[in-house]
């Protein structure tokens, strides 16, 4: 990491951890270079990608304020915060529980015929992977297809944040798959139904399959 990053991760875990409170005043650029012994030059680049990330409120002339990233941030702040704990799965599952029941009927509507065998093979895949870890990518291959079939970009966009949290701590993930030889039949079903154009087949197909991998999830945190 260059000295930039090493502020930047620094204030960032300060930030997220609460160490510094919402609407807290950070100390000066000049304060914190001399705390963290770097240039002020260092500082200031550290500040500003906080300030785009929607960490912190740098007005000319007035103090650094510390913003609520919970209010203020996007989705990466879940990649920012560099943990998968339960606080952070149960409303990420969730969320992708319901991103998936409708991205299926979109897919189902507008999916194209090289997408709809793509689903298809990727569901196979799932059921004949050799191990764990490369269930978990098909996994989420399958599941990035559908949202691709969808054809929404912002359902897109919201997929691709998810990967930076969900790849680095792919580990974490594993217990998606627990049951596989009873999950893999959902995921055939899920294939099928988009093939056939049939939306609310796909929708609650998938939301039965993305429900039993939260469960799994959660039972392997408790």
């Amino acid at each position: 990491m260059s000295v930039s990053d090493q502020v930047f991760a620094h204030l960032r875990e300060a930030i997220l951890a609460g160490r510094y409170a919402p609407g807290e005043r950070l100390p000066t650029q000049r304060t914190l270079a001399a705390e963290m012994q770097v240039n002020i030059a260092t500082v200031r680049e550290a500040l500003k990608r906080l300030e785009q990330l929607r960490l912190l409120d740098v007005r000319h002339g007035d103090a650094m304020r510390v913003l609520d990233w919970r209010r203020s941030g996007g989705l990466e702040a879940l990649v920012l915060l560099g943990s998968v704990n339960e606080e952070v799965t149960r409303p990420l599952f969730e969320a992708r529980r319901l991103l998936l029941v409708e991205t299926a009927r979109l897919a189902a509507e507008r999916r194209s015929e090289e997408q709809a065998q793509m689903i298809e093979q990727l569901a196979e895949s799932v059921a004949l992977a050799p191990d764990g870890q490369t269930a978990l990518t098909c996994d989420w291959c399958f599941m990035a297809a559908i949202v691709e079939a969808a054809g929404n970009l912002v359902f897109q966009l919201i997929m691709n944040s998810v990967r930076e949290l969900y790849l680095p701590h792919a580990e974490t993930f594993l217990a998606l798959l627990d049951g596989r030889e009873q999950l893999a039949p959902l995921y055939r079903r899920v294939a099928v139904a988009v093939r056939g154009g049939d939306g609310e087949q796909a929708a609650l197909i998938i939301g039965d399959l993305a429900a039993a991998q939260e469960a799994n999830m959660l039972a392997r945190m408790t």
